[in-house]
C-alpha cells in the first residue's frame, strides 16, 4: 500500500530584499534613519503587508517602534470602527433590509477595552491590545496610545466631534506630535481632518451608532461634521511639495514622516482656499 502523499507545507513569503528580512532591530534602524528620534509623541499610520514578510510581523513592529521613541516617547494609533453604524448605510458587506431593526436592536456597544478596530490592520490592533494601552471613547473614530502622554491625549473625545477640537488630533497637535505613514499613502492621512473642522460653516450631517450608556446599551444618533477625505491625495501631495516632510524606506514600505502641525495648518489655508472659490464659482454661475 503506497503512502498517502500530504502536501509540502508552504514557503514563508520572499523577504522584500535579498539577504536577511527585516527584523525588530533592522526597522528600528530604518524608523531612526528616518528621523523618528526618542521621546518624541508619534500617530502612526500603518499597513503591514508593505513592509513585505517581517520577522515577528506586527510585534516586532510595534516593538521597533516603542524601542526608538524610549520610555519618554507616546506610541498613537487610530482604533476606529466604521461597522458600528446604522446597517443601511453599510456597503462592505450589504445586509438585507430585512435584518436593520436586528442589527440596531443587537449590534453589541462600543467597548474602549473589548471592541476591536474594524479594517484598521495588524499594527494598529497590535497597539490596541497591547498592556497599558490606553483607548478614546469615540464609538467611531477611536485612538489608542502607549506612553506617557497616552491618557492626556485620548481622554476627553467626546461624541459629537469625531475628529476635531475635542478628540485625540487636537491633542497630538498640542503635543507637538509627528505624524508617519507606514506604506500608506497621503489619503490615510487622519490628522487633515482636523482642518476640516476649522473651516467656515462645515457641512454636518447624522450619525448613528451603538454606545455603552448609563442605562447600559444603546442605540445614539448625533449630528457632526461629515467628514470627506476624498481630497486628501492630492492635498497631501500639495503639502509635501512644499513642506519639510522626511522620506525613506522602513523594511520595504515607502514612509513618510512630518509635523502634525504643520500639515494640519497647510490643509487648513488649502481647504479655506478651495472654499472661497467653490463660493465664487457658485456666485457667477447664479447671477
Amino acid at each position: 500500500m503506497k503512502p498517502s502523499s500530504s502536501p509540502s507545507p508552504p514557503l514563508p513569503p520572499a523577504p522584500s530584499a535579498p539577504g536577511v528580512p527585516p527584523t525588530h532591530e533592522s526597522i528600528a534602524a530604518d524608523l531612526r534613519s528616518l528621523g523618528l528620534e526618542a521621546g518624541r509623541t508619534v500617530l502612526v499610520h500603518a499597513s503591514l503587508r508593505s513592509l513585505g514578510w517581517v520577522c515577528g510581523g506586527a510585534l516586532a513592529v510595534v516593538q521597533a517602534l516603542l524601542d526608538v521613541l524610549g520610555p519618554e516617547g507616546t506610541l498613537v494609533v487610530p482604533t476606529f470602527t466604521s461597522d458600528n453604524r446604522d446597517p443601511s448605510r453599510w456597503k462592505d458587506p450589504v445586509v438585507p433590509e430585512e435584518w436593520w431593526p436586528t442589527i440596531r436592536e443587537r449590534l453589541p456597544a462600543f467597548d474602549p477595552a473589548l471592541t476591536p478596530g474594524h479594517r484598521m490592520g495588524a499594527i494598529s490592533e497590535q497597539v490596541r491590545s497591547w498592556p497599558r494601552a490606553l483607548r478614546s471613547t469615540h464609538p467611531h473614530t477611536s485612538f489608542a496610545a502607549l506612553g506617557p502622554l497616552a491618557s492626556e491625549i485620548v481622554s476627553g473625545h467626546e461624541l459629537t466631534c469625531h475628529l476635531g477640537e475635542r478628540s485625540p488630533l487636537a491633542r497630538l497637535e498640542d503635543a507637538d506630535a509627528l505624524v508617519l505613514l507606514l506604506g500608506v499613502g497621503w489619503e490615510r492621512c487622519t490628522c487633515f481632518h482636523l482642518a476640516e473642522y476649522r473651516q467656515p460653516s462645515p457641512p454636518v450631517r447624522q450619525y448613528e451608532g451603538a454606545v455603552l450608556g448609563p442605562r447600559g446599551r444603546e442605540w445614539v444618533t448625533f449630528e457632526d461634521v461629515d467628514l470627506d477625505d476624498s481630497d486628501f491625495a492630492r492635498l497631501g501631495a500639495a503639502f509635501e511639495a512644499s513642506a519639510p516632510v522626511a522620506t525613506g524606506t522602513v523594511g520595504a514600505a515607502a514612509s513618510k514622516l512630518f509635523a502634525i502641525r504643520l500639515a494640519v495648518t497647510f490643509a487648513d489655508v488649502a481647504l479655506r482656499s478651495r472654499f472661497r472659490a467653490e463660493c465664487s464659482h457658485r456666485f457667477v454661475t447664479t447671477v
